[in-house]
């Protein structure tokens, strides 16, 4: 052979490449590693000396560990997650739901207007009654609020 041979990296787009993609992998595998010992963590069937063992396997014999994992277990991973992630959206619900209805229980502006119209409606007030009624109301002066001047 009188020819030069060519090797990947005396083509610097290629090596640029390939290190972008050895990269892009190394980056892959923690991410696939850490959601495999969060997910041993996460699951509440298995025993604690279930998650030792399998914590143990991934970090003696990393890719063993992590490719018998995703094997053995893989299937269910999605699922744990949706569950923890429909928990989390429940909590988050639950908490707004309570800061929305705030620290009193009286009735919103909304509720007090509703329970006016069918005052009127039933002919118990006057139009006129219900105007002022509406306009206490609004200014949030009815509510123990000092009514809003503009």
């Amino acid at each position: 052979m009188t020819g030069e041979t060519y090797l990947a990296y005396d083509y610097p787009l290629l090596s640029a490449f390939w290190t972008m993609l050895l990269f892009f992998l190394w980056v892959m595998w923690f991410v696939l590693l850490f959601r495999i010992i969060v997910d041993i963590f996460r699951d509440d069937d298995l025993s604690g000396w279930a998650k030792t063992g399998w914590l143990v396997f991934c970090v003696v014999l990393p890719f063993l560990g992590v490719f018998v994992y995703v094997v053995a277990r893989g299937k269910n991973m999605g699922r744990r997650e949706v569950k923890h992630a429909q928990a989390q959206q429940k909590q988050v619900d639950d908490y707004i739901r309570e800061t929305a209805k705030g620290s009193s229980d009286k009735p919103s502006s909304a509720d007090e207007l509703a329970k006016l119209s069918e005052i009127k409606a039933r002919g118990d007030i006057t139009d006129e009654e219900f105007e002022r009624a509406k306009q206490l109301v609004l200014s949030d002066y009815g509510r123990g609020r000092p009514p809003v001047h503009h």
